[in-house]
């Protein structure tokens, strides 16, 4: 029935983040925001389905072309900062 959901192709803006929640992405948007990259949330949730995992629930953050770069890089290194932060975290833990 489903093929795998992929992001629409919308002129002069690139998709730079695919995830399963809102939220997350609401998070992205918030930081690039701070960096004073422009963003914006396209969401393929079904609400009539009440749905927030899989296929149906896809949502993505889009960037003008222009900021494809610049958005990438730093949403990179907020996964970065992220995974650094947790394996510090279980560090402090195993102590």
């Amino acid at each position: 029935m489903f093929r795998g959901s992929k992001p629409n192709e919308i002129n002069n803006w690139v998709c730079v983040l695919e995830k399963g929640t809102e939220y997350e992405v609401e998070l992205a948007k918030s930081y690039l925001s701070s960096l004073k990259i422009p963003s914006n949330i396209l969401s393929k949730r079904d609400s009539s389905y009440s749905l927030n995992i899989g296929e149906m629930s896809m949502v993505y953050l889009y960037v003008p072309a222009d900021f494809e770069k610049k958005a990438r890089n730093a949403l990179q290194a907020l996964n970065e900062q992220e995974e650094n932060d947790q394996t510090n975290e279980d560090k402090n833990q195993d102590s």
